[in-house]
């Protein structure tokens, strides 16, 4: 994934000491109990947004790491990870965990296939705004028969809410295009931390983009994929719109939660904890080749003893610099 110089030397530099093991304690979102003053500001970077290249030698990987009942584990040390760069081993030179301000593009299916759960991710809404720290940015594309961006990128939550409540439901589904339409639109944003948040039982079938071209589009950013897969069950199910959005999940590095009867509710703790509990692992390639491949990425986890069955999730790879 794409981050910053100034992360990278930060990180580089020591900013982060190794932190003690502990399983429970993640980075908890900030519950606002009542009407919040406007967000703070956070500092703006004058950097140029740049397509994800490893524009200098250092590459960060975001990491997240899961339990079996998906509860993040956190306070793990360097020497519990392991990088590959195209299958090379890569020795990890930095290392944190992050709570930077992230800004966050929520995808909302409101077409007719969602049937009943359109009321249900109209209140989600509710949760995962709710969960915004200041400094935290959001935008917001409404599928339906087409695709929309109803809020571009804003501080100003209550405007986001107010969008999702009121917007109008039915027709077919353009899940693709409401994909590209947020990616682009919380790419312009300078948080360090990005993402996406799909709503949706994956029913694509009324895009203008090509599933290879949002693949691609992903590819070339730093931006995590979380979807909330309201897929149904019976002969009202179809595995291949689950199949889609793990694969829309899986390259960013995100994740995929299926709706397997809890409350949506549940599924928005679940992911924006999760997006607050994330390493940073960086490392020097030891094929400095600059000629703009692309570099596939994997991460073994070497845990202490004791804590069961681990998982991690991060962007499975990168483009080289050009020149």
């Amino acid at each position: 994934m794409r981050w910053r110089v100034t992360l990278g030397l930060a990180i580089a530099a020591g900013l982060a000491a190794p932190l003690a093991f502990r399983a429970q304690g993640p980075i908890e979102p900030r519950v606002k109990s009542s009407p919040a003053q406007p967000p703070q500001t956070a500092p703006q970077i004058d950097e140029k947004e740049v397509p994800l290249h490893a524009e200098t030698t250092l590459v960060l990987v975001p990491v997240e790491v899961s339990d079996e009942l998906n509860r993040p584990i956190t306070g793990l040390d360097k020497e519990n990870f392991r990088v590959f760069d195209d299958k090379v081993e890569q020795k990890i030179t930095s290392f944190a965990m992050e709570d930077d301000p992230i800004a966050i593009g929520l995808v909302f299916d409101v077409s007719s296939s969602m049937g009943g759960n359109v009321d249900s991710t109209r209140t989600a809404a509710g949760y995962f705004l709710r969960y915004a720290n200041p400094g935290d940015e959001f935008c917001l594309a409404i599928l339906a028969s087409e695709a929309q961006l109803v809020v571009p990128l804003t501080s100003d939550v209550g405007h986001v809410q107010n969008q999702i409540m009121f917007s109008k439901g039915g027709g077919s589904t353009a899940l693709l295009d409401g994909v590209y339409l947020a990616l682009n639109e919380v790419k312009k944003s300078k948080k360090l931390r990005k993402a996406l948040i799909i709503v949706s039982d994956g029913g694509e079938n009324n895009s203008r983009y090509t599933e290879g071209e949002v693949m691609n589009t992903i590819k070339e950013s730093d931006v995590l994929i979380y979807a909330i897969g309201a897929f149904g069950t019976g002969a009202g199910s179809n595995y291949n719109d689950q199949v889609l959005l793990r694969d829309l999940t899986k390259i960013s590095g995100g994740r995929l939660f299926p709706l397997r009867g809890q409350p949506l509710r549940d599924f928005a703790d679940k992911v924006i904890i999760d997006l607050r509990n994330r390493y940073v692992l960086g490392f020097q390639p030891t094929n400095a080749a600059k000629d703009g491949k692309y570099h596939r990425l994997e991460v073994k986890l070497a845990p202490p003893k004791g804590l069961g069955r681990l998982s991690a999730h991060w962007k499975t790879g990168y483009y080289a610099a050009t020149q």
